[in-house]
């Protein structure tokens, strides 16, 4: 059961590998379509999946609510909600970065010299050659804004990888050829039941601090701890009795929680 994580740029053939690689395994394709979905099925507002964009937050949203923590919060938990199946190919939204601790999932760069994508752009999206130029540009912007804002990280640095393929060099089919090998290999492990369990975990922590989030609430001074599947600790600093209620409460109707072990004081300041 492959767990594999592609990272590509716009014109490189990224998408059309993954796709067919997925084929190749049989295994689901989590590509920007099945993720919204995915999203929503999880809870996610239909009107909040298309902010799950591998974008850094421009200024604006600094000074809204949270909003990127939100987002980021969401994208994390989606991420190891697929992620725990076991199997499946993921592409892009910072997946090489949250599985890079998990010794199950091959996480695979594809890149190509920018000849090469642009004259892809002008052949398969009929474009001209300034145009292509510019959404290239302005696509590894944002990926590299996006990465570098969610996981201070580079997301071209070679030890994320553990395949780096050059398509402008060896083509799509070869390409995929050395990446369903490489899953097929004896080399690759599958994800055990205590890595996947633990996917969950994260999962149901990422969530539960992207709604908290969405409420309103500041959580600088809360830690969560998920000793067991459903299990929630709760410990740290609230503002007041009302928030000391009313955190676990929610916590208690997020989808995944069976159990909240509160040990939340609240904060009063003595004069």
């Amino acid at each position: 059961m492959p767990l594999i994580t592609i990272s590509r740029g716009i014109g490189c053939g990224g998408m059309v590998i993954a796709r067919l690689v997925a084929e190749e395994l049989q295994v689901p394709l989590f590509d920007d379509r099945k993720l919204q979905q995915e999203a929503i099925g999880m809870g996610i507002r239909p009107e909040d999946v298309k902010e799950l964009e591998e974008k850094s937050p421009g200024f604006f949203d600094h000074l809204m609510n949270h909003k990127p923590e939100i987002y980021l919060n969401y994208m994390e938990a989606l991420i190891y909600e697929v992620a725990k199946r076991g199997e499946g190919v993921i592409i892009g939204h910072g997946s090489q970065m949250l599985l890079r601790d998990f010794e199950c999932a091959l996480h695979v760069h594809i890149f190509a010299g920018l000849k090469s994508r642009i004259e892809n752009l002008i052949t398969q999206q009929g474009l001209n050659e300034d145009t292509a130029r510019r959404l290239i540009k302005k696509a590894d912007h944002e990926q590299k804004g996006f990465l570098r804002y969610a996981f201070k990280m580079d997301w071209q640095d070679p030890s994320l990888y553990d395949l780096i393929i050059n398509t402008e060099q060896i083509g799509l089919d070869m390409a995929v050829k050395i990446i369903v090998e490489t899953a097929r290999s004896g080399q690759m492990k599958s994800c055990s039941l205590t890595a996947m369990e633990a996917m969950e975990k994260l999962g149901l922590e990422k969530k539960i601090r992207a709604t908290l989030l969405d409420r309103g609430f500041t959580l600088s001074m809360l830690f969560f701890d998920i000793p067991a599947k459903g299990t929630v600790e709760i410990h740290g600093f609230v503002l007041s009795n009302e928030e000391k209620e009313e955190i676990p409460r929610i916590i208690r109707a997020i989808p995944g929680v069976s159990e909240v072990q509160d040990n939340i004081s609240a904060y009063t300041r003595h004069v």
